[in-house]
């Protein structure tokens, strides 16, 4: 098997993408490590690495360890940032991490920010890549790789040959608000949820529609709902930054439930209760 470029994998964050990304990671490299924020965090990020570990052939959930010092990753191989989609908090993250890993290559798992303004604010255009990984990460096959006109070449072949090894399909995309798959997705997920607001019918019977009427493995609310509320909120935003187009906003009663702390499966209720 040809050796992965990158060893050493650093992923800063704690989250679904994070802890999927860091059991998938283990099939390929040697050492990963998890940058988290507290101790609770650490705690949960462990038990998410081994559950998403169980769903992986060959996963080696053992090779993941976490930390909270910056200096743990400072000979790692590639940075991975996997925390809150918004710009400053992204861009400030890679600015500290490339200074605590300096030999690294950086990567954003943002879904639909603009990885050139990433780079340009982190101050390491020359660094910066995009890696939207699909959750669940240890089934969904498709990553999105987003290389600014900055990136040095070499960082996007080490790019493409990671997303090789582990064994994940990779499309180059343009840097555009959304890329190719929320692009395409939001609106129609959005829409989906204005034809609720307007008609009454319950999520359930929209999401039924598409399943057994257009053969979708998942209905429209029901993947809202495991992608985050919130996430989408923030990916209706940049479309909407790009666009002008007001239905690339998130609907009325989409952010209410964002507003109320309902985000999906990971809070426990969305458009469904998962309690």
């Amino acid at each position: 098997m040809t050796a992965t470029p990158y060893e050493f994998v650093a992923i800063a964050g704690s989250g679904t993408i994070a802890t999927g990304l860091a059991a998938v990671a283990t099939t390929s490299s040697s050492e990963v490590v998890l940058l988290v924020r507290s101790e609770e965090s650490a705690a949960r990020a462990s038990a998410a690495v081994e559950k998403a570990s169980r769903r992986i052939a060959g996963a080696a959930p053992e090779k993941v360890r976490t930390t909270l010092n910056p200096t743990d990753v400072a000979d790692a191989d590639i940075l991975v940032e996997a925390i809150v989609e918004d710009h400053d908090t992204k861009a400030d993250l890679l600015r500290r991490v490339a200074a605590a890993a300096p030999g690294a290559d950086l990567a954003s798992t943002t879904s639909s920010l603009s990885v050139t303004q990433l780079g340009l604010a982190c101050g390491h255009p020359e660094r910066v890549y995009g890696l939207h990984v699909f959750n669940p990460v240890p089934s969904m096959k498709l990553v999105e790789l987003v290389f600014p006109e900055g990136l040095e070449p070499a960082v996007a072949e080490r790019a493409h040959d990671w997303c090789h090894m582990i064994e994940k399909t990779a499309v180059e995309v343009p840097d555009t608000a959304g890329f190719a798959v929320n692009r395409l997705l939001f609106p129609f997920l959005f829409d989906a949820v204005r034809y609720r607001e307007r008609t009454g019918l319950e999520p359930a019977a929209v999401d039924q529609c598409m399943t057994l009427g257009v053969a979708h493995p998942m209905g429209p609310l029901a993947l809202l709902d495991l992608v985050g509320l919130d996430v989408a909120v923030a990916i209706g935003e940049a479309l909407n930054a790009e666009s002008g187009n007001p239905d690339h906003l998130a609907p009325s009663s989409l952010a209410e439930l964002v507003a109320a702390g309902h985000l999906g499966r990971k809070s426990g209720r969305g458009f469904y209760d998962y309690s």
